[in-house]
């Protein structure tokens, strides 16, 4: 195995938290999958009251195939300590969704951010930033790079940082919900693949 091959397959684990984990997280984590193809990063969701083994909620499933990505195949689950534990890099729809994961496991107050607050982080962050950090893996190196720049960026707003619940709601909020994560999660697609933003606009 060559060492760019290494690198592949050791580029880390990303999970996505919303409440449900059926219509929020799974979005993000299947449109960040497709968008990170190739990158050997493994991205997972999970939910903080979790509708344990309910699939991608219909409106949801829909907006993730229209972005070229895969719905099926999808149970929720409920988030647990090893989950968080296990991950590289945390990314909630809000922020009181973190006030569920850190307590879990208190090391990931290093590397757990609500998306709109980790897309504003790495706006600015450069391939030399990410590659300045410590990290096991590119992931880790990315949410490295994003605590770097705490404390430099100003914090949104509460009403401004979280991604709309959709949940038992009509189409348009779930098209609210697909033009807010769109905001910020190029941002962190660029940084994860190490493309330029203009590179990752496409589609979402």
């Amino acid at each position: 195995m060559s060492s760019d091959e290494g690198s592949v397959l050791e580029s880390g684990h990303v999970l996505i938290v919303c409440t449900g984990n059926i219509c929020r997280s799974p979005y993000i984590e299947r449109v960040l999958a497709h968008e990170l193809a190739g990158k050997g990063i493994t991205v997972s969701s999970a939910g903080t009251g979790a509708l344990v083994g309910a699939p991608v909620d219909v409106q949801s499933a829909s907006r993730i195939t229209g972005a070229g990505a895969v719905a099926d195949e999808f149970a929720a689950r409920q988030i647990t300590r090893d989950i968080v534990a296990a991950a590289d890099l945390v990314i909630s729809a809000t922020r009181d969704h973190l006030s569920t994961v850190v307590p879990l496991y208190p090391r990931a107050l290093r590397y757990s951010f609500a998306l709109h607050d980790l897309g504003d982080l790495l706006t600015d962050v450069t391939e030399a930033d990410i590659e300045a950090t410590a990290g096991a893996n590119r992931v880790a190196k990315v949410a490295a790079a994003a605590i770097a720049k705490r404390g430099t960026v100003s914090p949104r707003l509460a009403e401004d940082s979280g991604i709309i619940d959709p949940f038992q709601r009509d189409a348009p909020a779930f098209d609210q919900m697909v033009a807010e994560v769109s905001e910020s999660l190029p941002a962190v697609v660029s940084a994860l693949r190490g493309a330029t933003a203009s590179q990752v606009d496409r589609g979402l």
